[in-house]
Order: structure tokens, then sequence, then C-alpha cells
């Protein structure tokens, strides 16, 4: 199992990096391809290491826009390629097989209200699509306890907290290496039990101690490596730093709690279990 971060920005696209976005791949003759994330400008790089028309699904951790909201790029390319689009968006019979999406409940309804634009004084309003995103996707629940069987890979939920509904995903092959995605989290009782002994650790810490006070929103260095310690996670990986925040202070916070291997994700790097 392969993960190779796409996107690592915290909160919005930085200077040097799109938002949430990380693929998983198999090693295996008939590879599955999940993505975890798709926030906001990840689609432009996502392109560069793979064929979206090869991904078997999107799971989204939660519906803030910088983890979904390329989203609605990827629904453009899926319906309006011309390979496949006959002018006749409704004419499901042109789109290839819909992708499938995990999302929390009403993922559907949120991208569609931010993909869709009112015609207004558009003098040909009657030639819009129907912005139906079902064209081109599949959306599939998923909350707390749940766990969804995509190809060779197992993708379990956790509810944690974050002023969302938002998960922590724990990503299982079939050899029984685990990834565990923080998604956007404090420090709480599942997102542990998502880390349990898990090989990697992807783990957002957007916050900084002593600087940042809120709670309930985001972790802190320091708060990631008591997480992955915890946990007894075999190696932690630090990511959704925002551009504001200096990434060394962040490491070292976290290796005062975490005594294993700790890295900074950054796009294009990755790692195989």
């Amino acid at each position: 199992m392969k993960l190779t971060a796409i996107g690592t920005s915290g909160s919005f696209p930085g200077p040097n990096s799109a938002a949430s976005c990380y693929l998983i791949e198999t090693d295996e003759e008939s590879p599955t391809r999940i993505v975890l994330d798709l926030g906001s400008g990840a689609l432009s790089p996502l392109q560069a290491v793979i064929d979206t028309d090869a991904l078997d699904a999107v799971v989204l951790s939660h519906l803030h826009p910088d983890h979904c909201m390329d989203m609605t790029g990827l629904y453009v390319k899926r319906c309006f390629d011309p390979r496949f689009f006959n002018g006749d968006i409704t004419d499901t019979g042109t789109i290839r097989t819909r992708t499938p999406v995990y999302a929390p409940a009403g993922a559907q309804e949120r991208l569609t209200r931010a993909y869709y634009t009112d015609p207004g004084k558009s003098p040909v309003a009657n030639g819009g699509d129907d912005s139906d995103l079902s064209h081109a996707f599949e959306f599939f629940d998923i909350d707390h306890g749940d766990s969804h069987q995509i190809g060779s890979l197992r993708v379990e939920s956790f509810l944690v907290d974050h002023p969302v509904e938002a998960y922590a995903l724990r990503i299982t092959d079939a050899q029984g290496h685990v990834i565990t995605y923080s998604g956007d989290s404090d420090e709480c009782e599942n997102l542990v039990e998502a880390a349990r002994g898990a090989d990697l650790f992807l783990c957002e810490a957007a916050f900084q101690e002593d600087r940042d006070t809120a709670r309930g929103i985001h972790l802190t260095g320091r708060r990631a490596g008591r997480v992955a310690q915890t946990a007894e996670a075999a190696a932690l990986v630090l990511t959704h730093i925002p551009s504001w925040t200096d990434c060394s202070i962040v490491r070292g916070e976290a290796a005062g709690e975490y005594r294993g291997p700790i890295e900074l994700a950054k796009p294009g790097a990755s790692w195989t279990l």
C-alpha cells in the first residue's frame, strides 16, 4: 500500500501546496486506488500523478471546502470530457461508470450547491446542465463505526472532534497494513482508536501551542504527538499545516510527546508499507 501526498496545506491552498488530498494505491495485478479528500486546488496536482478515471473511490473526511471543494472540478472532468459528452448531460448513457464517493451525510446536496450557479439573465439558460452530480458520482454515507470495502482496501470511519461532522479514516490493506488519516480533529478518544497500532499515522497539526488556544477544532503538534504515542502508531507524518505556521515548531512540539519517527508531509512525497 502506497500513500502519496497531493495537497498538504492547512485550511486553504498555500503558496507551495494545494489543500488536503492524499492518494492511496495498492501494488496488485488489479490495484485499488482511492483518494482521501479533494480540497481546494488539489485536482490539478492529482492529475499529474494519476488518471482520475482510474480512481476506485473518493473518501471525504468532512465537508469543509479545503477537504472537498475540488469535487466540483472532478464532476466537470467526469461529465464533459469530449470522449463521452454528446451535448446532453441528462443522457446518462454517455457517462462512464459513476465514481463512488464515501462522505458524511449531506455531501451530495452540499457539493451540488457549491457547483450550481443560477443562470440569472443568461439568454441561453435552457441550454445549461441540471447540476445533478449523480451523473458522475454515486454517494454513500459514512458514519462512526462504519466499515466499507473498496477493492482490496477496508476503510473504517471514526467520528472526531471538529466543529462539523468529521471523521478520521483507518485504511487497512489485504496484508493487514494500516494507514490512519486524522482528517481535521482535536485530541479525542476516537482519534486514538482510529490510529491504534497504525503503521503510518497521517495527522493534522494546524495549531501551535500557546498561540492557538481554541479547542475542538485542530491539533497542535504536541497534541498530535500525544495521540500518536498513546495509540502506539509506528510512524507519524504531520500535515494540514497552514502557511502562517512554522513547520519546524510544530514538528518539535510533536517530538516532545512522540518517541517514534516523525516526518512533515510535502506535496509529492510518498510512503510505501
